[in-house]
């Protein structure tokens, strides 16, 4: 690494940690400087190869230093990406070719799968009509499905000893079907995982090249199906995504990166790209911003009780929102995704298929205007000529009013054609609506925001709170543009919007520490009449499982070289009341639980949450506890970056625009104000109607809108 720090425009700079985030449409990059300043990267994305997007995107931010990646990437202490290349995969059934092993009788599993997975993604109205869902096409075809007689019961005991001969005949006709991997997954294996471990060596006997994927191992919870969806997709889209990341790696290393290139995980951290649970990672890029938020929170609500936050990002294909309650996330233990339930520990993260390149067409049968949810993509628009689009997207009615500036899209390195925008607009949305041009896409833009709105209130109202209670933090390329339209009239307690926002997601990807999660189910009851002596034993179940997952996330991070001694551990347990459906997870303030005393605390903790959740009246003590599962999270601090600290001037101060031109508002045509982000500094103040333009993000103040940039370069936004 040079001694010396880059000089790059008469300053200073020495780069220090870079985070990436590959959305379906761009690639942001994140590059922090030591003293907190920071520079967002964008470019378009290419999922043939991340890598080339990526090196693109940095290249963009870098640039804004004077500086390329020769000069910067050896002075970077971590890097950090997010991306979708995986899920993609996944979507678009171009994963590896697996086998898969089940407990005879099961094998029709797959094909019969849960009723709720058969309506998964459908809207309500469709939900209630069975006739028209439909079954998952099966990950693994039935001619590669196998059983083999066997049996734990839920207590852990053989039950029926495993048949050898049957999963050596398996094992030999799925090799001799080509495969590139084998799942197995007997029932009750997370209580015993000797009938799984056994097939292992049966495998490594005859064929010691075939790679084993056992659920016991990876994901050793209850619920059948979630745990074989969740091992399945580790075996049919994980593993082949390791490639995508590796290509990353070498193209930072190429250009001189010394350090280990991590991903975000499900459950918040980030972790190697070399781990064995890699599915974790499958929607890295949503999770990367709910982490920057509560980064946020912790640095501007330190001295306040309460954290709550609205976390909303628009992107290319989709409106995300996420809650942060008091300074917490909220983890689903069976989330689904891609229309599978899985059993993968998840930040809450809820998503309509809304963003700017949303398609916007009018029902022929109804003549009503709809959104998406299918989307454009790296496409844009109609606007973009290259893109080869018919259709148009919320980009382009965004461009026919004048809210975007058709030559400075990326900075200017992507031209829109606004009158090809017009025409496609004019013919197939304003003619069949019989409105002009201008008051259908600013109709729809309306019937849009109002969408985004009801989603984030509901998920605030949906939690027993009000939107007071909540600061709503706004960010994504599409966020800037539409956030005073999805406020409007909600009571927030306030709407920050960073200047950084099209970066946010991966700005938070760089908050992230080196953080493994592990989960174990052991179903233990606590009984109504449980004495001292009682619960006391339950704590030592409960402990001798949090030393089991301590040993494995140990292990993993002994991988990239980290000793026990530098990892921190917290310990969770997820409990519900005897008989119910739902569990919460609950933290415990001891990592061995040696006593009832103990143990009463962690019912104590749960008793509050459950009250905070539903109601003080809705608790039912009397029905006893079950502790589900038992988690442990392992982490390694890391070097995070540091927020702005600009010198403050006189609150309210004048900002100048660098230009005007007509924009079409509520009502007609204003001549507003356009101004340029950089040139702002903190203290002022800009007034609707207007627009704040950046390379990255267009961010558009209605009239009787007010914001202010303060000390962090973060917008505070206003109804005046």
């Amino acid at each position: 690494m040079p001694a010396e720090p880059a000089i790059a425009d008469g300053v200073r700079r020495e780069p220090r940690v870079l985070a990436i985030d590959a959305g379906g449409t761009m690639t942001d990059t994140f590059i922090v400087d030591r003293d907190g300043s920071f520079v967002v990267g964008k470019a378009q994305s290419t999922p043939a190869d991340e890598a080339v997007g990526f090196m693109a995107s940095a290249t963009d931010a870098l640039a804004q230093w004077q500086l390329d990646p020769a000069q910067a990437f050896p002075r970077l202490v971590a890097g950090i990406y997010s991306g979708t290349a995986m899920l993609n995969r996944l979507l678009e059934r171009k994963g590896r070719r697996i086998g898969l092993i089940v407990t005879g009788g099961m094998e029709d599993m797959l094909r019969l799968e849960r009723g709720i997975q058969t309506y998964l993604g459908y809207p309500y109205s469709d939900r209630l009509h069975v006739a028209t869902h439909h079954h998952n096409e099966p990950l693994v075809p039935r001619e590669r499905v196998y059983g083999v007689r066997e049996r734990i019961d839920l207590f852990g005991t053989p039950a029926v000893p495993l048949y050898e001969e049957e999963a050596r005949s398996a094992l030999q006709a799925l090799v001799a079907a080509g495969v590139e991997g084998v799942v197995v997954c007997f029932l009750f294996s997370y209580r015993n995982p000797v009938h799984e471990q056994r097939v292992r060596e049966l495998a490594r006997e005859h064929h010691p090249e075939l790679a084993i994927f056992l659920s016991s191992e990876l994901y050793p919870m209850r619920r059948d199906l979630p745990r074989l969806n969740s091992t399945l997709i580790e075996a049919y889209a994980a593993e082949p995504s390791r490639e995508q990341l590796q290509r990353v790696r070498a193209a930072t290393r190429e250009a001189g990166a010394g350090f280990d290139l991590r991903i975000m995980a499900a459950h918040g951290g980030s972790i190697s790209i070399d781990a064995r649970e890699l599915g974790r990672t499958l929607i890295s890029g949503p999770i990367g911003g709910v982490v920057g938020a509560l980064h946020l929170a912790e640095s501007l609500y330190a001295d306040r009780a309460e954290r709550n936050i609205v976390c909303s990002d628009i992107g290319g294909t989709s409106f995300d929102v996420s809650l942060i309650t008091d300074g917490e996330l909220t983890i689903r233990q069976t989330p689904d995704i891609a229309r599978f339930v899985l059993n993968l520990p998840l930040v809450q993260v809820d998503s309509i298929g809304a963003g700017t390149g949303s398609f916007v067409r009018i029902n022929p049968s109804s003549g009503r205007p709809e959104l998406g949810p299918d989307s454009a993509g790296a496409a844009i628009g109609v606007c973009w000529p290259d893109g080869g689009l018919e259709t148009p997207t919320i980009t382009d009615l965004n461009l026919v009013l004048g809210r975007i500036n058709p030559d400075y899209f990326l900075g200017g390195e992507i031209r829109l054609d606004a009158e090809r925008a017009r025409a496609a607009v004019a013919e197939q949305i304003a003619r069949p609506l019989g409105m002009v041009v201008e008051e259908a896409a600013a109709g729809i833009i309306e019937l849009f925001d109002e969408t985004l709105r009801y989603e984030a209130v509901a998920q605030v109202l949906g939690k027993g709170y009000s939107p007071v209670d909540y600061t709503l933090l706004c960010y994504g390329g599409g966020g800037p543009l539409h956030v005073a339209g999805y406020t409007e009239g909600v009571g927030y307690r306030e709407v920050l919007v960073p200047a950084w926002a099209a970066g946010f997601s991966a700005f938070g990807c760089a908050c992230g520490d080196f953080a493994y999660r592990g989960d174990l189910t052991v179903d233990m009851p606590i009984l109504p009449a449980a004495d001292a002596q009682a619960k006391a034993g339950v704590g030592a179940f409960i402990s001798a499982g949090w030393r089991t997952l301590r040993e494995r996330l140990a292990a993993e991070l002994a991988k990239s070289g980290f000793a026990e001694d530098a990892i921190t551990y917290r310990h969770f347990a997820r409990m519900q009341y005897l008989g119910q459906l739902n569990d919460l997870e609950i933290a415990s303030a001891h990592g061995e639980l040696v006593d009832g005393e103990q143990v009463d605390e962690l019912i104590a903790s749960f008793e509050q949450a459950y009250a905070k959740l539903y109601a003080r009246s809705s608790r039912s003590p009397e029905l006893g506890y079950l502790v589900t599962n038992v988690i442990v999270t392992a982490a390694v601090p890391v070097e995070k970056p540091a927020l702005p600290a600009e010198s403050r001037q006189a609150s309210g101060v004048a900002a100048t625009p660098k230009a005007t031109r007509p924009v079409w508002w509520r009502g007609g045509w204003s001549e507003t104000a356009i101004f340029e982000q950089s040139q702002l500094c903190a203290g002022s103040a800009i007034s609707g109607p207007a627009i704040i333009e950046s390379p990255a993000d267009t961010f558009a103040l209605a009239p009787g809108r007010r914001a202010q940039l303060d000390e962090r370069r973060i917008w505070h936004l206003e109804e005046l």
